[in-house]
């Protein structure tokens, strides 16, 4: 384990995590310095933002970095220091101008609100707009936001679409599926090794060890796809591959580690409910399996070389 993940799995395991991420610079990691980020690439940002998903750690880590920051970035807007968010904005269904959006992730934390709408970026004190609170299946903040009478604290064009956007939410949260997938896989192991029936582990019974080699084989398919999107974030077949193959892997990974845990898992101290609530409520932010699926199927490519990256030249 190189230093950056013993920092960031050292300070994540925290039950309020937020104030060392951004002591030690890790909220801007993959933002760069000259923009008020931290620097480093989008590798480190992915090793930061998949260790805070695997302690289910309730920050706005993707939100911040990851969405807002290149917003920011793609508007030659500054980085802000504190916990940011970003949106896309819905229009008004009377006036056509953007009147807020919805299920904005941890609005009702976050010092600002970075808006794509139209070609520009707008930056908004969420200080003073109407939030209307809600939450994802986890329990994480998902609240809607009332900008209509709001004035932004900056603005500026972008070329950044909001294509590109959904992009990039889908690949944080493939990040952060992998994150919780090998959480559950850590504890099912660990409980198969400790929970004893007829006087040995379970674990070392065939069935238990065929369900664990299931899911370590689902985590481990899923991991793959999304580091490869990592190296290649702009790639669109990349991403939405990732993202459906983690999606796919969510449901599968959560059912076979509850089968492991039996009755226990479900309770609301045990940490496997954390990680599964969590898989549950990311698979389907910013596309699930088959919107993604269905990007993928409506590329006009030669299959193979889709699939492959190899053409017949």
């Amino acid at each position: 384990m190189d230093l950056l993940d013993e920092t960031a799995h050292e300070i994540c395991a925290a039950a309020d995590p937020w104030p060392a991420l951004v002591a030690a610079g890790l909220t801007g990691i993959g933002v760069a310095e000259e923009a008020g980020g931290s620097g480093g690439d989008l590798a480190d940002a992915a090793a930061v933002l998949r260790i805070a998903a695997y302690h289910a750690a309730p920050v706005p880590l993707a939100e911040t970095a990851w969405l807002a920051g290149m917003l920011l970035a793609g508007a030659g807007l500054p980085f802000p220091g504190g916990a940011l968010t970003a949106a896309v904005a819905e229009p008004s269904p009377s006036a056509g101008a953007a009147a807020g959006s919805r299920r904005v992730p941890y609005a009702r934390s976050a010092e600002r609100l970075v808006v794509l709408e139209e070609g520009r970026v707008s930056v908004y004190d969420l200080a003073a707009v109407e939030i209307t609170p809600g939450a994802n299946l986890a329990g994480e903040p998902r609240d809607d936001v009332a900008l209509a009478s709001a004035r932004p604290e900056a603005t500026a064009p972008t070329e950044i679409t909001a294509a590109a956007f959904e992009r990039r939410g889908a690949l944080a949260r493939a990040v952060q599926l992998t994150g919780a997938a090998r959480r559950a896989l850590d504890l099912s192991v660990r409980y198969a090794g400790e929970r004893e029936q007829f006087g040995r582990p379970i674990g070392r019974f065939q069935a238990v060890q065929q369900q664990l080699a299931e899911l370590a084989g689902e985590v481990t398919v899923a991991d793959v796809a999304v580091r490869a999107a990592v190296r290649t974030p702009d790639d669109p077949v990349a991403v939405a591959a990732a993202k459906a193959a983690a999606s796919r892997a969510a449901g599968p990974i959560a059912a076979i580690a509850h089968q492991v845990h039996g009755a226990i898992g479900v309770t609301e101290e045990h940490s496997l409910r954390r990680a599964t609530l969590r898989l549950w409520s990311w698979r389907e932010e910013f596309g699930g399996e088959a919107a993604w699926a269905g990007v993928l199927g409506e590329m006009d490519a030669d299959p193979w070389t889709l699939v492959t990256g190899i053409t017949g030249d």
